[in-house]
């Protein structure tokens, strides 16, 4: 039976994060709230003398306001010009779409993120239908916090995401020039989005298409090397490897990052008990407590799935003819077992960080028909509660 185009996954994805950033500026009485400015890089004050932290999305707001000038802001905080700099899209389109204009920014990229949104659900709509299941499933991608979150908090997240899906599509129709283009516009949103780029290109690499291969390569890693060399010579450092302000490296142990997170709690709570500050009973229960909540964020919604990612598709990939969303899901899932400590340890960091595993592993269940992990992965849309349950 043919539903109306209101009752869609990608409607009513696009009108829920609509009302909730609604809410969230009526609240606090201005547009800005949804960039979440930080006193340390807009003015300058240092933590130790009161300055906010604010968010990832106000960095995209001072590009958009001032290309010119942002670089100081976001120095003002501690944090690396050409690493923000290099996801240049979004606040590139802001820019444009407010047309200079300072007061309409915040809702130039709330507009962007809607549209992204909106075109990104209904590309893994798509994406379902072809692999004869219900197109609801999509609503676990887009309600969750990587998506939905991100863009109440300006973010470039779902105008990245979005463009992913849309190249997928786009290779599931045998579009491989034109998807390489979008890939290469969701590199210059995020940087990570360049994960499913690589698994494609392993994947003509194992059909040996080598021309199609080089192509396809050269279209989408041309405009992001390109624009390393113009921050380079700009910043003194590309954009790319740089990381924000307290990042670390990428672990070489699976889940180190993880591992590093139960570390420095036992390390902290046994600081405290030997200076003698507190009970050693209390410390060791507040320990305890402070590895479970991790633990209720990164089993269910990131550990799990990328186990069951790689176990699934290490059995695909040894099939006769493994399909390109094969070698597209082990990548990000292998990448999932490197992600450094410093995204594993920020609730929202790491919950943003999922936004490609979700798109995969939500199109592998497709794929296999696995009916029951397909009901997992609405389980994602239940993050976005880290993030209201924050303010």
């Amino acid at each position: 039976m043919k539903t109306t185009w209101y009752i869609s996954p990608w409607f009513i994805a696009t009108v829920l994060t609509l009302i909730y950033a609604l809410s969230v500026v009526i609240v606090n009485n201005d547009s800005l709230a949804l960039v979440t400015i930080g006193t340390r890089f807009s003015e300058g004050i240092p933590q130790d003398a009161g300055g906010t932290e604010g968010y990832d999305g106000q960095f995209v707001y001072f590009i958009a306001r001032d290309p010119s000038t942002a670089e100081v802001f976001i120095a003002n905080g501690g944090d690396y010009p050409a690493y923000r700099y290099q996801r240049i899209l979004l606040p590139a389109l802001a820019r444009i779409f407010s047309l200079g204009n300072t007061d309409l920014i915040p809702w130039a990229i709330l507009f962007i993120n809607l549209l992204a949104i909106a075109g990104g659900t209904a590309a893994l709509e798509s994406l379902l239908k072809q692999r004869g299941i219900s197109r609801w499933y999509a609503l676990g991608y887009a309600l969750s916090l990587a998506i939905m979150g991100s863009a109440r908090l300006s973010l470039p997240e779902p105008l990245a995401y979005g463009l992913v899906l849309i190249a997928m599509l786009l290779i599931d129709k045998d579009r491989w020039l034109l998807a390489a283009g979008a890939l290469a516009f969701a590199g210059l949103a995020k940087e990570t989005t360049l994960i499913f780029a690589a698994g494609y290109g392993l994947y003509l690499v194992y059909q040996r298409r080598w021309r199609l291969m080089l192509i396809f390569g050269a279209i989408t890693l041309i405009p992001f090397a390109v624009w390393q060399i113009i921050l380079y010579d700009r910043f003194g450092t590309f954009g790319i490897g740089s990381g924000g302000a307290g990042a670390t490296g990428f672990t070489v142990i699976p889940f180190g990052g993880v591992l590093e997170i139960v570390i420095f709690i036992i390390q902290a709570a046994m600081e405290v008990i030997q200076a003698g500050e507190a009970n050693p009973v209390v410390v060791i229960f507040r320990a305890l407590i402070g590895v479970l909540i991790f633990a209720v964020v990164l089993i269910p919604f990131v550990i799990y799935p990328t186990i069951w990612g790689l176990r699934h598709g290490w059995v695909a990939l040894r099939t006769k003819s493994p399909s390109p969303l094969v070698f597209v899901l082990l990548i990000n899932c292998a990448v999932m077992l490197f992600v450094p400590f410093s995204t594993y340890r920020e609730v929202l960091g790491i919950l943003r960080f999922i936004a490609g595993l979700e798109i995969v592993i939500i199109l592998f269940a497709a794929q296999l028909n696995a009916k029951r992990m397909l009901r997992y992965t609405t389980f994602w849309a239940l993050t976005i509660i880290f993030l209201i349950g924050s303010g």
